[in-house]
């Protein structure tokens, strides 16, 4: 479709570039710049994938660029350069699937949208949140009282807080009809304007903002300042600790995180796609969870990819004193809880900074969250809904799709992009750690991750006209309070009709082409689970899975039992 007016993989180059002349301001080793022409980009089909106005694929494919360039940095650290260059190859269809992975996973060969798999799934939804129609749409973008004006109210995991506060009941057993729900919750949402609503949801804490007009939200404050921020961040923390070298692996180990430590303190998606791709690249992954706190079950799936995950409640004496054995040998702590939860535990990033002081070893501490880390809204807690509505990019989708309302986009790209940010801000860290000493900080959050796609431009107008004409009608029919599913499950059935290569399944080839995703034994799913591969292909290293992925709360909160043989098998 993109013809020889646009080439993806000419754009993909371009942001990659741009992204390496700002190796400094990301703090990136030296290497990515001087390395830059090592990096090749590839595509199929030359096809632009997401009926998206913003370079989805583009941006993405050119942050797997950077992940793999830093982790190929490490690997000349770790075992040499060696006497030839080490490549890094990152495909266009890889970096598709990277941004929709969760759609694209399987358990028992059922996906997300399938009804039936819900029966192979740990049930973490513990308030009902995601499973109870009704009280799924407490998070949803909905007309104010204000004509032309929207607000996304966001129940999170627990709903009742939410839709109490406009006025509805927590529970509705009578309310299953889809438009019906859309009816009763929007009714109300109407009720109030979106500054008032403002109010409201500050004053319960809750997750709901206006949706803006990108020139209006880089008006506020908040957007004035960040606007200038870097897309993601890497500063070294307090302490002078000496380098802290890899640990010893043997010599025919090429996973270049081999022994490193990685405590994931996160769920949902941005925050468990760092350690995700951490795990690609052979990290000891410990997800920790409080067997208190719901988490959505099916993202589990394709994002515990990996790892372990052990339940510990931090909250109480015994849960601490596990948890605190578990910092003696951390390498890397991930926080995508609330900005300033972990703090209040005495677990936050300059707590982890004197803790590697007193140890003698360096740590590597990475935050993921919404609204970044400067101006009057860090501390506001935040989904990916929330990040595309507050810096306009769902009201540049709706006008993309010929609307004068907003609409989220389809799949949670900005997760996945956020994640891979995160990523590279965790690897960079451990560069430094190991080449100059310290301890480091990394900051990745869904709004920069955004403004990042705006700062790169949206496809001109005559792609956009183009990628309009070839979307099903079915597209055109979706409003500003469609659910995200619904949203994202009309646009896979028109992109498994259009581009059928990206759904080979695991273990097929056709003509040549080989599958996005990986099958896989789980011995804790007691089924087959299918996942997207790891994206960049980096010379020499081994960056693979090692293990299947599991529900959370199937582990010891233990290191040891990284070295026990599993039931997992790689099958395709």
């Amino acid at each position: 479709m993109a013809g020889t007016r646009y080439s993806p993989v000419l754009e993909t180059s371009r942001i990659f570039s741009d992204l390496c002349e700002q190796a400094e301001r990301f703090d990136l080793p030296p290497e990515v710049l001087a390395n830059k022409d090592r990096v090749s980009f590839s595509t199929s089909h030359n096809e632009i994938y997401f009926p998206i106005p913003f370079k989805e694929t583009e941006t993405l494919a050119a942050l797997k660029g950077i992940e793999g360039s830093v982790a190929a940095a490490i690997a000349d650290l770790r075992f040499g350069a060696g006497a030839s260059p080490r490549g890094v190859q990152v495909s266009l269809e890889g970096a598709t699937a990277f941004g929709c992975q969760a759609y694209m996973a399987k358990v028992a060969g059922l996906s997300k949208l399938d009804p039936n798999v819900k029966s192979k799934l740990k049930n973490t939804d513990l308030l009902s949140a995601q499973s109870n129609g009704y009280r799924r749409m407490s998070a949803n973008l909905y007309k104010t009282k204000n004509p032309g004006e929207f607000f996304h109210i966001h129940g999170s995991l627990e709903a009742t807080t939410t839709l109490n506060m406009i006025g509805l009941e927590g529970e509705r057993p009578d309310l299953t009809d889809y438009e019906e729900i859309i009816k009763v919750i929007e009714e109300k949402v109407q009720k109030y304007t979106a500054s008032e609503l403002e109010v409201m949801n500050k004053e319960r804490r809750q997750a709901g903002v206006t949706a803006y007009k990108h020139e209006d939200f880089i008006k506020t404050p908040h957007g004035k300042l960040n606007v200038q921020e870097p897309a993601w961040k890497v500063s070294r923390l307090p302490g002078n600790l000496p380098p802290t070298p890899f640990p010893k692996a043997p010599s025919d180990n090429k996973k270049i995180l081999k022994g490193v430590k990685v405590l994931e303190m996160c769920r949902i998606i941005a925050g468990p796609t760092v350690t995700r791709i951490l795990a690609e690249y052979g990290a000891d992954v410990l997800k920790i969870t409080s067997p208190s706190l719901s988490d959505v079950p099916f993202f589990q799936v394709d994002g515990n990819m990996g790892k372990h995950a052990a339940d510990l409640d931090l909250k109480t004496e015994a849960g601490r004193k596990e948890f605190e054995k578990l910092l003696d040998n951390v390498d890397v702590i991930v926080d995508g809880y609330r900005p300033g939860a972990l703090d209040k535990l005495g677990y936050g990033a300059e707590a982890m900074a004197a803790l590697a002081e007193k140890r003698g070893k360096g740590i590597v501490y990475v935050n993921e969250n919404c609204f970044g880390y400067e101006g009057e809204w860090a501390g506001r807690a935040g989904w990916q809904q929330i990040a595309d509505c507050v810096t306009g990019i769902a009201w540049a989708q709706g006008k993309f799709m010929g609307l004068s309302t907003p609409v989220v986009p389809p799949f949670p790209i900005s997760d996945y992009g956020t994640g891979c940010m995160g990523a590279i801000a965790a690897l960079t860290g451990l560069y430094h750690r190991a080449k100059t000493g310290g301890s480091y900080h990394g900051k990745a959050s869904l709004m920069h991750y955004d403004l990042l796609l705006f700062a790169m431009g949206q496809y001109p107008d005559d792609v956009q006209e183009e990628l309009r004409s070839v979307q099903s009608a079915d597209f055109f029919k979706l409003r500003h309070c469609d659910s995200v599913d619904r949203i994202s499950s009309t646009v896979l059935k028109s992109m498994h009709e259009r581009f059928p290569h990206l759904y080979l399944a695991a273990g097929h080839e056709s003509e040549g082409r080989k599958p996005l995703t990986e099958l896989w034994s789980s011995a804790a799913y007691g089924a087959d689970v299918e996942v997207v591969k790891p994206v960049a292909v980096i010379g020499g290293v081994d960056n693979q899975f090692v293990r299947s992925s599991r529900p959370n709360g199937s582990d010891r909160a233990t290191w040891e039992d990284f070295n026990v043989a599993e039931g997992d098998v790689k099958k395709a």
